[in-house]
């Protein structure tokens, strides 16, 4: 009977599992994304929402149970500042696990964990990216591709405030799973990041509109490069490659200051030695 198997073993003893447990916990309150398998993500997610909890009663009884998981010293006043105020009035969920691929080799599916709102957030990026391409495309529906590239997509920040404001059934400027994401993302967070995440989208605009207008440039390119090939091509006295000809023994190559006699008696490197003693005498 499974009576008491709670956790994952990890094929591990309880020492070195809970070992591993805690270091993989303060390398993401170091780095706030780590990069590691799926089993391995989820039990450590489950410790650092305990630990982020310690940070935010900001006692001496949590400092001393946080100060005895922490492996690092220096991560422990970046929980009870940073973590503190960033996750106030957050009431849990301070972890967020992202399926990513499997691993090469085993096969094992790999997972990105990350604390939610961190500076690098992952989610964040991939919602604007989607912000973005729908704001576009809702553009392209009124005017032409030339007229877009010219003018581009302006006030992006006001149209993201603007679906904040909606509900899930309202008709925007943006999908319902996208206007989620959005919402689910700028929940707790203050004025600052709706600059950021319109700052991103308008990027992520001009990289999609930019693209077309290089791979152009590219063409035009290539192409004149074909036309100047064709037109010495035509030329009678365009020679595109030289031929080869093979070194035979006793030629003298192009430069080749030293006598063919000798190249053919198999001195290539070889300094003539009489030449040295009569200046040494």
């Amino acid at each position: 009977m499974k009576h008491g198997v709670a956790f994952r073993k990890f094929s591990r003893t309880s020492s070195h599992r809970n070992l591993m447990l805690r270091n993989l916990v303060t390398s993401l309150f170091e780095h706030e994304q780590i990069r590691t398998t799926l089993p391995k993500a989820k039990d450590t997610a489950r410790l650092a929402e305990k630990i982020i909890t310690l940070g935010k009663k900001n006692n001496e009884t949590s400092y001393r149970q946080a100060q005895a998981f922490i492996l690092k010293p220096p991560v422990l006043p970046k929980l009870f500042t940073t973590f503190a105020e960033r996750y106030a009035n957050r009431p849990g969920g301070y972890t967020r696990i992202h399926r990513l691929d499997n691993r090469f080799g085993d096969n094992a599916p790999i997972a990105l964990l990350e604390l939610v709102d961190n500076p690098h957030d992952f989610k964040l990026e991939m919602t604007a990216r989607a912000v973005g391409r729908e704001l576009l495309n809702e553009k392209l529906r009124w005017d032409s591709p030339r007229g877009v590239v010219n003018s581009g997509v302006q006030n992006a920040d006001i149209v993201i405030a603007k679906e904040l404001n909606l509900g899930g059934l309202d008709s925007g400027e943006l999908r319902p799973t996208t206007r989620r994401n959005l919402q689910k993302v700028m929940k707790y967070r203050g004025r600052e990041a709706l600059t950021e995440i319109g700052a991103k989208a308008s990027a992520y605009i001009e990289t999609i509109l930019a693209k077309p207008v290089a791979e152009a440039k590219m063409q035009l390119r290539a192409d004149s490069k074909e036309k100047e090939k064709a037109r010495k091509r035509g030329n009678p006295n365009f020679v595109g490659s030289f031929p080869v000809l093979p070194a035979r023994a006793g030629v003298a190559l192009p430069g080749e200051t030293r006598p063919a006699m000798r190249l053919v008696q198999g001195a290539l490197g070889r300094p003539a030695r009489w030449k040295g003693r009569r200046a040494l005498a």
